[in-house]
């Protein structure tokens, strides 16, 4: 099957701790620059490049909230695949049934008996592994 979602959804929960972490750093890193006893030129030149540095943290902070988001749609769209691709799979299941169970009553009364034209083509279906995307590409009559 395609997609582990759980691991996926683990991941954006990661990327948007992640996120957090970095912006509390470098909240973190301008509070400590700030409360520095140190006075002049050289001071305020070093709290700049501090400030300077934490947007660039809270930049990074913010490339990973839009990872987490797009990781995020990601797991919807593999979410909604996987069920279509399970309805796909119940329905050809209950169309394959219905055509043997309609070919072995006919052979019941006659064993030579051919399947009827519309059953031909379930009867003969090779079906893709579970779970594979190939379920959603399958064109079968009563689909």
């Amino acid at each position: 099957m395609y997609g582990e979602t759980a691991a996926m959804r683990r991941r954006v929960g990661q990327l948007r701790e992640q996120a957090l972490e970095i912006r509390q750093m470098a909240d973190r890193l301008v509070a400590r620059a700030e409360a520095v006893p140190w006075h002049g030129r050289a001071a305020e030149s070093m709290r700049l490049r501090i400030k300077e540095r934490a947007a660039h943290l809270r930049e990074a902070a913010g490339l990973h909230e839009t990872a987490a988001d797009t990781l995020g749609r990601h797991v919807q769209e593999v979410d909604r695949r996987q069920d279509a691709i399970a309805v796909v799979e119940r329905k050809v299941d209950s169309l394959v049934g219905d055509a043997r169970a309609r070919l072995e009553a006919a052979r019941q009364t006659d064993p030579d008996v051919e399947p009827e034209p519309e059953d031909a083509p379930l009867l003969a279906f090779e079906p893709p592994p579970p779970g594979h995307r190939d379920w959603l590409d399958v064109e079968l009559p009563g689909l």
